[in-house]
Order: structure tokens, then C-alpha cells, then sequence
């Protein structure tokens, strides 16, 4: 048996998409107001009965809205800045304080979502 919780991060940013077709809207300057979706799982609960303590992820609410919100995100990530590439740098920041973060999502619009779940070994 799992227990899975998520948690949604608001956000407003920037991004110029590089090696798109000239005319793409995506290659112009251009701002989203977008969502992070964090999802945790583990087989075993901590002994007050929580995958993790919701109030224990404020570090990620801070690190978000100081490095990510209301910025231009060319200047945040290496390499195009998509929801693809962003949802892999959330999902890492978390997975070094080792926290077990099984997915990142990152929706720009309210219609689409990026999603980076690591590929279980074996």
C-alpha cells in the first residue's frame, strides 16, 4: 500500500522559448500565471500518521516564490526554460533534502500540465 499527497504552488513568471519557428508565440517574451503541483508517496507513514507534515514543505513555498515567482525564468534554469525542464528542477530541489517527491507538475495555462516522474530502477 502507498500513501500519496500533493500540494499546489502558485506562480506568476516569465520565459522566452529559444529554437522555435519564427513566428511561434513561445519564442517571444511572454508571461504565465502557473501552477506547481508537488506529489509525495511513501509505503510507511511517520508516527503521527502523515506522508510528510504539509507545514514541513514551507521551505519549497519560500524557494518558489524567491527564485521563481514573479521572475524571468531564462534566468532561473539552464538550458529553455519549458514546464518540462522546470517541473525537473522543482523535483530535484526537493529530492535533495530528501523528501519522496515522486512527481513534479507544472501547468502554465489552466488546460495543460508537464509532468517529471524519474523512471523507477529495475
Amino acid at each position: 500500500m502507498t500513501y500519496e499527497i500533493s500540494k499546489d504552488y502558485a506562480l506568476s513568471y516569465s520565459h522566452t522559448l529559444h529554437g522555435l519557428p519564427e513566428g511561434h508565440p513561445c519564442a517571444r517574451l511572454h508571461g504565465h500565471n502557473g501552477v506547481v503541483r508537488v506529489e509525495l508517496a511513501t509505503d510507511t507513514l511517520d508516527p503521527t500518521g502523515f506522508v510528510i507534515d504539509y507545514g514541513d514543505l514551507r521551505p519549497l513555498a519560500a524557494w518558489i516564490e524567491t527564485t521563481m515567482d514573479h521572475r524571468h525564468l531564462n534566468d532561473v534554469v539552464t538550458g529553455n526554460p519549458t514546464a518540462e525542464r522546470l517541473a525537473r528542477h522543482v523535483h530535484d530541489w526537493c529530492a535533495e533534502r530528501g523528501w519522496p517527491v515522486v512527481a513534479v507538475g507544472w501547468s502554465e495555462t489552466p488546460k495543460t500540465w508537464a509532468t517529471y516522474r524519474p523512471r523507477e530502477a529495475g
